[in-house]
């Protein structure tokens, strides 16, 4: 007697179920749910299609299905999430890094390319999982980066990423509030710090609001905090010519660019858009003497 479906039918069972949900690709999803209880890859789930779950995967996945449903994202049901080609762990206290998010890393390797710098020192402020910054260094061969954050947690991820990915010879990772335990200089300065106004964070998607971190996310009444402690703490930072490349939330590019603009930062390109050409980084370069 067999101990359950076979691989093919447990994709096609659970991919109807997540539809039926209202669940947006649902079969990538199902696809993903069933290599995570089976260690099966793409090419596995094809080449092993009849192959039948054993019990212990029948039930993993019943309860993986179970979770999904219920609103919890698949990279936070897997631990794991592919950002700039590259696969990261994921903890309670890192964001689940979004593809908007990648706008900042080919802004911030836009910068570094008008630079002329050959072996940039980069800082990425509330660095997470350390997507942002190890996606910089696994570009930028001669670069050293370093990641702050104020969860101990985050950064032990962080940490392990690195390690995973052959990074952590040129990354290093320090606890503190934005930058405050940090001296420069530095080439580069990037962030996606909480941007999301207090009041807002209750209408948020189930899987952002109950998923995410609330301290990644709040941004304070309106949305401009963080701004305001990283843009003047970056400025001490910065050697002469460095950039500040900060991820916003939709409509913020004016107030961001202003703070920039008060604390004597030149704004030398205009705001970069996201796919969906929603405005996503606002940058500001510290003038030369």
């Amino acid at each position: 007697m067999s101990d359950g479906p076979t691989i093919a039918a447990a994709r096609r069972r659970l991919g109807q179920r997540l539809r039926e949900a209202g669940i947006d690709a649902a079969e990538l999803e199902a696809r993903s749910l069933v290599g995570h209880v089976t260690g099966l890859d793409l090419t596995g789930l094809i080449t092993q299609a009849d192959r039948v779950l054993n019990s212990d995967e029948a039930t993993r996945l019943e309860g993986c299905a179970a979770r999904r449903l219920a609103g919890e994202p698949v990279a936070r049901i897997i631990g794991s999430r592919e950002f700039w080609s590259l696969p990261l762990s994921l903890s309670p206290d890192t964001l689940v890094p979004r593809p908007d998010t990648e706008t900042l890393v080919e802004t911030a390797l836009e910068l570094l390319a008008k630079s002329n710098t050959t072996a940039p020192r980069i800082l990425d402020i509330g660095t997470g999982s350390g997507a942002i910054l190890l996606a910089l260094l696994s570009e930028l061969p001669q670069a050293f980066g370093i990641g702050t954050d104020i969860s101990l947690a985050a950064l032990t991820t962080a940490r392990a990423n690195a390690r995973s990915l052959g990074l952590e010879g040129r990354a290093g990772f320090v606890a503190c509030d934005y930058a405050a335990a940090l001296t420069g200089p530095f080439d580069l300065i990037v962030s996606n710090p909480p941007y999301i106004p207090t009041g807002d964070i209750a209408g948020l998607d189930i899987e952002v609001r109950r998923h995410d971190p609330h301290r990644a996310l709040d941004g304070g009444p309106d949305g401009l905090d963080a701004y305001r402690r990283i843009i003047p703490e970056s400025i001490p930072l910065l050697r002469p010519g460095g950039a500040l490349a900060v991820e916003i939330g939709q409509g913020q590019d004016g107030d961001v660019a202003t703070l920039m603009r008060a604390a004597g930062l030149v704004a030398d390109r205009p705001p970069s858009p996201d796919l969906a050409g929603i405005f996503r980084v606002v940058t500001g370069r510290l003038q030369t003497p």
